[in-house]
């Protein structure tokens, strides 16, 4: 099942349209359709850094599409989705399993405040251990 993967760039949480890699040999940038998987060799771009993207001096940009859309979720993962929602509701969730070995207890109802808090003055003594 495909996720939305956000754009590389600091700061920006767009959902990624291209990907850009470097040829380093041939001092190339190359921004092309999303890749199938993200790689840590190269970095997902919105549409908005896909277009103002520059590249360092002396380096070309090859750009393999001019337009770039997020793409459309395929059947294939919907299938996906509705199956794994599927297995999962068949399964007892961990809290709900008894266990032989432990007794059933009843938890107490917690109030909203954290009542395992307490207030130090600064003038209290540390209580000895004896």
């Amino acid at each position: 099942m495909t996720t939305m993967r956000p754009c590389s760039r600091s700061g920006c949480y767009a959902e990624a349209v291209a990907t850009l890699t470097y040829v380093y040999a041939d001092a190339t940038a190359v921004i092309g359709p999303l890749a199938a998987q993200d790689s840590p060799h190269a970095y997902d771009l919105c549409a908005r850094h896909t277009q103002s993207f520059t590249a360092p001096r002396g380096w070309q940009v090859v750009r393999l599409a001019t337009q770039f859309s997020p793409p459309e979720p395929s059947t294939d993962d919907l299938d996906a989705l509705a199956q794994a929602i599927r297995v999962a509701s068949r399964h007892p969730r961990p809290a709900e399993q008894a266990r032989p070995d432990q007794p059933q207890v009843e938890r107490p109802h917690r109030s909203s405040h954290a009542t395992h808090l307490r207030v130090v003055s600064d003038n209290a003594t540390p209580e000895s251990s004896a």
